[in-house]
């Protein structure tokens, strides 16, 4: 088995179970409301065990806790919804990103002169978060929003956040990938390889219908020093244009353009604010 490095954002419950500074009843709540996905309006507490593992009595303990919180509502079936308390956890995170500040008028322009779908994405845990959408592919069926999740080894914009993150953290991250599922892992990581070497090449990582058939992707790491997180930008376009999008005129050359702009300018706000900060001091 695959040795786990212990790395903050990546650590289970069961590894950290023997950590006198770990606060187990917390990682569960946060467990139950990680159990929600996008389609799911509401879940039952059986679906809370069924997908979390976690016992029927801690489980029923939890989401009444969390209920009261506000993290959750009842619906009339007995069935729980997140709650608007969830919302005033997320927002300051989002709002606090100065990345994504400097980066929308520039996904904004991406969009409308590629006619892609932009999105800006960073690593959560095991997975990709978009922290911001630009709509520009309206042929395209799957219209993605912030907080879309998507998988790290089969989509473009995964294999660039893996791609841009430094050594340690790229195998720490494959190697929980490989423990969480093996057979997926078996699956899957050939296409992660092949793009890992064709990004050495060519600087950005492609993916053409492995993750949904009707959708193709390019992407590229952001490499910038106001957020820390690994992160990617990506161009994806409906199958149905008919064209290779690695291939469509400008895509690829604008996609890499707006991902050095943007970089560029993370490093000038960077630079402007250690300046004031060392104005301060004297």
């Amino acid at each position: 088995m695959a040795k786990l490095v212990p790395l903050p954002g990546l650590c289970g419950p069961e590894e950290l179970s023997g950590d006198r500074q770990f606060a187990i009843s917390l990682s569960r709540g946060l467990q139950l409301l990680r159990a929600f996905g996008p389609d799911d309006a509401a879940l039952s507490n059986r679906d809370l065990c069924e997908r979390t593992g976690l016992p029927k009595a801690t489980v029923s303990r939890l989401s009444y806790t969390l209920t009261m919180l506000g993290y959750l509502s009842r619906c009339a079936d007995h069935r729980y919804a997140l709650g608007a308390a969830v919302l005033s956890i997320g927002y300051p995170m989002l709002a606090g990103m100065n990345i994504r500040q400097i980066a929308r008028p520039w996904l904004e322009r991406l969009a409308r002169d590629t006619g892609c779908t932009v999105n800006l994405g960073m690593r959560d845990r095991l997975e990709v978060v978009y922290v911001d959408s630009c709509r520009g592919d309206r042929a395209n069926a799957w219209q993605p929003d912030i907080g879309t999740v998507m998988p790290l080894l089969t989509t473009s914009i995964g294999r660039a956040v893996l791609a841009g993150s430094d050594a340690r953290e790229r195998e720490a991250v494959l190697n929980r990938l490989r423990v969480r599922d093996p057979a997926r892992f078996r699956a899957e990581v050939a296409g992660w390889e092949r793009e890992r070497d064709a990004f050495a090449r060519v600087g950005y990582c492609a993916s053409l219908g492995e993750w949904r058939p009707d959708v193709h992707a390019v992407a590229v790491p952001l490499r910038q020093s106001v957020q820390q997180a690994s992160m990617a930008i990506n161009c994806t376009r409906s199958v149905s244009t008919g064209q290779d999008v690695r291939v469509a005129p400008g895509v690829v050359a604008a996609l890499t353009e707006t991902a050095r702009r943007i970089e560029q300018e993370c490093a000038d706000g960077a630079g402007q604010a250690t300046g004031t900060n060392r104005r301060k001091r004297a």
